[in-house]
């Protein structure tokens, strides 16, 4: 009974980071570089060259030298003659000399002796094609160095590209194909196991009967898992049966990196999960946080694997996920961080519910005026399911008071 009311309550803070106490890192794998969006680097990433590694025309245009042209306006045009057209991918044959140009394309490497590029649209050629007596009227100054990309210009030779645990995005492919990376080293998904817990539960498939309901909470936390870069293992749901659901966990353990369940932790007669922590030979962490909804959550270091209990109402287990869960699956994939990233938004209604615990709303978010506000996604109650297809935040508000106005400034934690 003792586990069952006589909780020590803990804040999410010191939840979480007893939580990360046990986690480590997923082993690091290969993967083609087509397949890497969205996972996180198992390496740094450094240059082995510099970009770019010649001087690089930023235009269509003529490299020439400035001092030539420093006289040229659109009434008096300065003429050089053209000796060399150097299309991008190609190397120039010739270099720049007094009172000469080359015709040159966007990308192409600089010609030694040129140290300006002038843009085509400044220019009128005088003969179409490149022969003896080619020239190009010039009919503006352009200042040294411009239009041309130094070596070196984006990038040095040896410099930090992309920190290990950083996730692979477009411009994060593009860097890493622009190095030669045609494979790239990754952490491993986390394989996650996830139970519900429950003799009301049927399968997603069968028919409706009374006094049961279809499991929902492990595919939302499927998808939960999946959107955090983990893999996501769907078990049969427990009756409640501690021993049933005993052997269930310890068959699974081994092939998983963690357990997450939901259902079984609070106060009733057969929440199953309280009565497993009263019997097992793990280790319970903490069975009670400071928090609306999901107080009851709790979590346990069993045969070295962490599991994570929330609860079974479906909006306080998505809390509990984005809260707990998800910062796990990020820890393991190289990317710890002791809060989630927050920011903050108006909030859009006034929220007459004071709490004796930080709460953790499920919110939605708007943009007016260039200012962002926040309001519950539907009935704030943890019992309510459909309103979560609507959530893309949670809004963080702090215990006690008498409320909050609209118009308040509050913490906003993004789930999408």
């Amino acid at each position: 009974m003792k586990l069952r009311f006589g909780r020590n309550v803990i804040s999410v803070e010191e939840a979480r980071a007893t939580l990360y106490e046990y986690v480590e890192p997923t082993e690091s794998e290969s993967v083609l570089l087509q397949s890497s969006y969205g996972r996180r680097l198992a390496i740094d990433i450094y240059a082995d060259h510099a970009v770019p590694h010649f001087r690089r025309s930023g235009v269509d245009g003529y490299a020439v030298r400035s001092k030539d042209i420093g006289e040229a306006t659109p009434h008096a045009p300065v003429v050089l003659r053209v000796i060399e057209r150097i299309p991008s991918g190609t190397v120039p044959r010739q270099s720049i000399q007094a009172g000469t140009a080359a015709r040159i394309m966007t990308g192409a490497p600089v010609p030694d002796g040129a140290d300006t590029v002038v843009m085509l649209e400044m220019t009128d050629s005088l003969q179409d094609e490149i022969g003896r007596d080619a020239k190009v009227s010039i009919k503006k100054n352009v200042l040294a160095a411009s239009n041309i990309t130094p070596i070196a210009g984006e990038v040095a030779s040896g410099e930090l590209l992309i920190e290990r645990g950083t996730l692979i995005g477009p411009g994060e492919a593009a860097i890493l194909a622009t190095f030669g990376y045609s494979e790239v080293m990754v952490h491993r998904r986390p394989r996650v196991a996830i139970f519900s817990t429950g003799s009301e539960l049927l399968q997603v498939e069968h028919e409706l009967l009374p006094g049961k309901i279809r499991n929902s909470n492990s595919y939302m936390l499927a998808a939960q898992v999946e959107a955090a870069g983990g893999t996501a293992v769907i078990m049969p749901v427990l009756p409640d049966d501690p021993l049933h659901v005993e052997a269930a966990l310890q068959e699974v353990l081994p092939h998983v990196d963690f357990i997450l369940t939901s259902g079984g932790v609070s106060v009733g007669d057969y929440d199953v999960l309280v009565d497993l922590f009263g019997r097992f030979d793990g280790k319970l962490l903490f069975n009670k946080v400071a928090m609306r909804p999901g107080t009851p959550t709790s979590a346990a270091v069993w045969q070295g694997k962490l599991l994570v209990a929330l609860s079974g109402n479906p909006g306080a287990s998505f809390v509990g996920f984005e809260l707990f869960a998800k910062p796990l699956i990020e820890a393991m994939l190289g990317n710890p961080k002791d809060e989630p990233a927050a920011y903050t938004a108006y909030l859009d209604v006034p929220y007459d519910k004071p709490s004796a615990y930080p709460r953790y709303v499920r919110g939605t978010t708007r943009v007016e005026e260039g200012s962002l506000w926040v309001r519950p996604a539907g009935i704030d109650k943890s019992s309510i399911m459909v309103s979560i297809k609507d959530a893309d935040c949670l809004i963080w508000l702090p215990a006690g008071g008498q409320g909050f106005q609209r118009g308040d400034c509050v913490k906003v934690y993004a789930t999408r």
